[in-house]
């Protein structure tokens, strides 16, 4: 079993850490603290080690940061955790606030008394994080203090080790390029950044740079380490080498000098008292790696992360891999489909659901010896009222059965060694309502939007997102999430830069996987998600136009649920998609399954 249902927070325990916090601060000369959600390599998910937040406060959600004063504490989040977090800590202990309206950045300015000195640990902040926490605390005449020791660390007893699980070679056939070639390309742009190096900090750029993959974090596959790349080829990697085979040990060192993560800081600090020019990216370097450079009279050039559009841009190889990955995936979500629809209310629940669809997944990975290394992220299984919060994650204390003329919101994704799959399907238990069914369509519609789209080069996520709301805005509806995130190959099912968001910035590429996800929640009712992977389509001529225009390829092959389709708000060119992709998931689809599952995938792809 890849997932856990224990919802593993204890708010009674957060008490006496708070106090015990208190203390060493104050022993610290310190008012206050940060403690953010993140680890040295500002990655989604970190190890145990690193899961401070979370030891502190109770709240395990992926997003996050608690600022923790002498007599308050205050613990910020972004609209998927608002009643998550209310649920796992003591509102006795804690008060709450957005992330996005009032960060701490803005929240220190209005609530903290000049003269506060406020410490963090410059391992756990970015570079750009830290900018703009300078600015508000110069406005408000407070002094930040990078500590040298973490606090929390200091109080924690039990602190697990860091991870050590294998390492393992990402094959040829699924990386599509060789290391030592991506590398040359890496050093290339280095160089034309002006820099003599730059550090990797990111483990995924890390794993896709080198062809590696680990086990070192949940869900996702990558061996936390460094590395530090020159314009020159003289390359290094800091991983620890417990997690190294011979084989292994031998490819490596073909590729970079092998160093023990020890030696990393060392090393940043020699080359920039040799005048290198360093270059870190301001979204994903430490601060401390700033404070470094800066303390040994290096020169920090701020430059995006090299391996991330490379890594974001899936070459053929990796594409090829992806459709593979999503066929098999797609063949098991059938089987889960057809399986839900022969429930009736009432007799199953939510974390049965989660079982079962990770054991089809398992047993077409076994079938087509491809196994399944994972889930992507942790199922989110909602019925009725559980689906309307939009990152719901089940447990034992909150499971519940999916009832008669409930909506059932399954949100699933998968490892495979080929690609990564992301997918959700809204279902219903028995009859749905007809308000139900017009919400659904409306986000058919949506998704149905993004699929269709022709956009010229230069295109961003933010120019496209209002497709994919245009529907729901027409009823007065909307949702509180992005559309689409990037999605990696092997790798992070939520991969930057790549999005489709109102803050979606970065271009879209050629190659780039995103997911199209719309949806709408009525907090309390319901909630409907619907989610296909698509990759951009290379720019081709359109008829009679000047200029080229990219589309997106789906690449997830699932069917709809006909009952939840109100036909007559769909357009005769929705309509046309539609059909359309219900007969290409039968086709590719079909040969895989047989029997009964195979009836129910010919009726539920049927021309609507």
């Amino acid at each position: 079993m890849f997932q856990s249902f224990d919802s593993s927070s204890n708010p009674s325990l957060s008490a006496p850490r708070l106090a015990a916090l208190r203390d060493r601060l104050a022993k610290a000369g310190l008012d206050g603290f940060l403690v953010p959600r993140a680890d040295e390599h500002q990655g989604e998910y970190v190890p145990a080690r690193a899961a401070r937040l979370h030891w502190l406060t109770g709240f395990s959600g992926s997003a996050g940061i608690a600022l923790v004063l002498n007599k308050r504490a205050v613990i910020f989040v972004d609209g998927r955790y608002t009643l998550q977090v209310r649920n796992e800590t003591d509102p006795a202990l804690f008060t709450y606030d957005s992330l996005i309206d009032n960060p701490p950045v803005k929240w220190i300015s209005k609530n903290l008394k000049p003269g506060t000195r406020l410490g963090f640990d410059p391992w756990l902040h970015t570079t750009g994080e830290i900018d703009l926490l300078n600015a508000a605390a110069i406005k408000a005449d407070i002094t930040l203090v990078a500590v040298e020791e973490n606090p929390v660390d200091a109080i924690w007893q039990d602190q697990p080790a860091p991870p050590l699980t294998p390492v393992e070679l990402q094959p040829l056939a699924f990386a599509g390029e060789l290391a030592r070639d991506k590398l040359a390309r890496l050093a290339q742009a280095i160089a034309v950044e002006g820099a003599t190096h730059a550090v990797l900090t990111d483990p995924s750029s890390l794993a896709w740079t080198f062809n590696i993959r680990g086990n070192d974090v949940p869900h996702t596959p990558l061996a936390l380490g460094f590395a530090i790349l020159a314009a020159n080829g003289s390359h290094h990697l800091f991983m620890d080498r417990a997690k190294f085979s011979r084989e292994i040990e031998a490819y490596l060192t073909q590729l970079a000098q092998l160093h023990q993560p020890e030696a990393f800081e060392a090393m940043v600090g020699d080359l920039a008292a040799q005048g290198a020019r360093i270059a870190l990216d301001p979204v994903l370097a430490a601060e401390k790696l700033r404070m470094i450079i800066t303390a040994h009279n290096g020169t920090v050039v701020a430059a995006p992360d090299p391996a991330r559009i490379p890594r974001a841009t899936k070459n053929s190889a990796e594409l090829d891999g992806s459709r593979a990955a999503h066929r098999r995936d797609g063949a098991a979500m059938v089987h889960m489909l057809c399986w839900l629809d022969q429930k009736k209310p009432g007799e199953i629940d939510e974390i049965t659901a989660v079982t079962a669809l990770e054991n089809f997944r398992r047993q077409l990975g076994e079938e087509t010896q491809m196994p399944l290394r994972d889930v992507s992220f942790a199922t989110i299984s909602g019925s009725g009222p559980n689906g309307a919060i939009m990152h719901y994650r089940v447990s034992h204390e909150s499971n519940r059965k999916i009832a008669e003329g409930e909506l059932f919101l399954l949100d699933s994704g998968a490892q495979y060694q080929d690609g990564t799959t992301d997918i959700t399907r809204t279902i219903p238990m028995g009859q749905p309502s007809e308000e139900m069914r017009l919400r659904y369509t409306l986000v058919l519609k949506g998704l149905i939007a993004i699929s269709c789209l022709r956009f010229p080069a230069g295109t961003r996520g933010a120019d496209i997102d209002a497709f994919a709301r245009l529907a729901l805005w027409r009823h007065g509806l909307d949702f509180a999430h992005g559309t689409g995130h990037g999605v990696g190959s092997y790798l992070a099912v939520h991969e930057g830069p790549q999005r489709i968001a109102k803050t979606g910035t970065e271009k879209l590429r050629e190659g780039m996987i995103l997911s199209n996800e719309p949806g709408y929640y009525k907090q309390g009712s319901y909630g409907v998600r619907l989610e296909n992977l698509i990759v951009v389509d290379p720019a081709t001529p359109i008829d009679g136009g000047d200029i080229d225009m990219h589309g997106f390829e789906t690449l997830t092959l699932a069917p709809f649920h006909r009952s939840m389709i109100v036909r007559d708000q769909l357009s005769p060119a929705e309509l046309e998609w539609l059909n359309a992709y219900h007969a290409r998931v039968l086709a590719e689809i079909g040969p895989m399954v047989d029997g009964q599952v195979l009836t129910w995938l010919e009726h539920a792809c049927a021309p609507l």
